[in-house]
């Protein structure tokens, strides 16, 4: 799942370092200080932050799966379709022709509501709905003989039986618009009370991520990164949601951990399940000593550069921290900012 940059992790700086050892035409690593022959090119070892970067792979997908039931019985007569939006006031679905409407709510449908039901927030929430789909309801938690009018008038205008009561039946509360993912009943089919009838989603596009547990120090909740999506739009995001559970990925030696990442604006594919590539960060690491990748060479006992003086140069061994920018964490061997260290001639 995971698609690693060069050098972003201790693998790929060793890959790099042979590969750019062997471009240099040396036959064989060097031990620590042995002189060598100057090298074509230079550059210049630096002080400055330096931030860990992977490229990983990722689906843009919406957030909030969920299931949607119904006690409504009958002949299922149509069924919206895939990818199809629906809001308040809309139906699900058609059983025997009548609808069963999503209305907004935390609360599910738990008892039927009607005149003489005791007071309560899910009253309060049936009367929220109808007085946003233009009803005239006074919005408490009493079920008052206005709130009958109203429920008599909506369900006049549903076509449904007009009897001032509210079941599961007729309604689902949901906490918002939700997206169609599947329809798990067919019109022709008869549909049963508490039966699953579609899988939703919520309208928002996220970015899913199967994290390398090995990589969670780049899973920072509310940490910026870059998503490049099919096409090449790229487009900034934040980490919202950061998995606790590692997983392991079968048929293969690894575990992951879930990552959810909000977009900051709308994309322009609307595909579902897009592959895409998101580019994350680590925290920055202040104030050290940085030389271009391409001057990390590999030896027999770790990493060296080859420091250039003058008019020889020697390499001296090096111990290599995090990579960004195409640049390498280097520490010890005596070198200081300014000193200058061989890379490949371009």
């Amino acid at each position: 799942m995971r698609k690693v940059i060069a050098g972003a992790g201790l693998l790929g700086v060793a890959a790099a370092a042979l590969v750019v050892w062997n471009l240099r035409g040396t036959a064989a690593a060097p031990t620590a200080g042995t002189a060598a022959r100057t090298a074509s090119a230079t550059a210049t070892v630096t002080r400055q932050d330096l931030v860990d970067t992977k490229t990983v792979d990722g689906s843009l997908t919406y957030s909030g799966s969920r299931r949607v039931t119904t006690d409504a019985a009958g002949t299922v007569t149509w069924v919206p379709d895939e990818g199809a939006v629906i809001r308040r006031g809309r139906p699900l679905l058609r059983v025997d022709r009548k609808p069963v409407t999503l209305m907004y709510g935390k609360l599910p449908l738990y008892r039927a509501l009607a005149t003489g039901v005791s007071d309560g927030p899910d009253v309060e929430q049936l009367e929220r709905n109808l007085a946003a789909l233009g009803y005239s309801v006074t919005v408490d938690q009493h079920f008052s003989y206005a709130t009958y009018l109203a429920v008599k008038s909506w369900q006049e205008d549903h076509d449904l039986p007009e009897t001032g009561r509210v079941d599961s039946g007729q309604v689902v509360f949901l906490p918002g618009a939700v997206r169609v993912t599947s329809a798990r009943a067919e019109a022709g089919e008869r549909a049963r009370p508490g039966q699953e009838v579609l899988l939703v989603s919520d309208t928002e596009r996220i970015v899913h991520v199967d994290l390398d547990t090995g990589d969670q120090e780049l899973a920072r909740k509310g940490a910026r990164c870059t998503v490049t999506l099919p096409g090449g739009e790229r487009v900034a995001g934040r980490i919202t949601t950061v998995g606790t559970v590692a997983k392991e990925v079968r048929g293969q030696d690894r575990t992951t951990m879930d990552l959810e990442i909000t977009l900051r604006k709308i994309p322009r594919t609307r595909l579902d399940q897009a592959p895409v590539d998101v580019e994350l960060s680590g925290p920055p690491r202040r104030n050290v000593l940085a030389v271009p990748l391409e001057a990390l060479l590999a030896t027999r006992t770790g990493f060296g550069v080859e420091v250039v003086s003058g008019g020889s140069s020697a390499i001296v061994p090096v111990r290599v921290g995090v990579f960004g920018g195409g640049m390498v964490e280097v520490s010890g061997g005596g070198l200081a900012p300014g000193m200058k260290v061989g890379v490949p001639a371009s």
